[in-house]
């Protein structure tokens, strides 16, 4: 019975493992983003990437000022360009309701913002935090660069 037990809890675990996909930009895209060029002195770039271990099967939802940045997956990113010089709000859906990340983005600066995956009462959510711009690089560039714009959940 135990042998049973074991077998049943293996293949949960493996079931649970399988990973999300979502749609990734062209390569070329892809590495021109990995340049990490400055953005105009009127523009701050926001780099929003996920890279963990926890919640390979999920996919969350992104937002930067309510409008959709695209569902992230595991070992992808996005890049976006934000007016420089105010604040901006970047969400993630989370378990009861998305968790929001306010920054004052410099023109001319590139922002790097990790977004992980965190385990819930019922479901995992999701959180963001400010990386480093070295060890954010480190890790982008052996990510994927990802086509956004398709929540699938309303603007939070």
């Amino acid at each position: 019975m135990r042998k049973f037990f074991m077998f049943v809890i293996l293949v949960v675990l493996f079931g649970m493992s399988g990973c999300a996909t979502v749609p990734l930009a062209d390569p070329e895209l892809s590495a021109i983003a990995k340049e990490f060029t400055q953005p105009p002195s009127d523009k701050a770039g926001l780099y929003i990437y996920r890279s963990t271990f926890a919640g390979q099967a999920l996919k969350k939802d992104i937002w930067v000022n309510g409008i959709c940045v695209g569902q992230s997956a595991n070992d992808v990113f996005f890049y976006r360009e934000v007016p420089g010089n105010i604040e901006h709000t970047i969400a993630t859906e989370s378990e009861f309701s998305p968790n929001e990340l306010k920054i004052v983005g410099q023109g001319g600066v590139n922002y790097f913002i990790e977004q992980y995956i965190k385990i819930g009462l019922f479901v995992s959510g999701a959180d963001l935090r400010i990386i480093d711009p070295e060890t954010a690089k480190g890790t982008i560039t052996k990510l994927n660069m990802a086509i956004g714009g398709d929540c699938s959940k309303p603007t939070p």
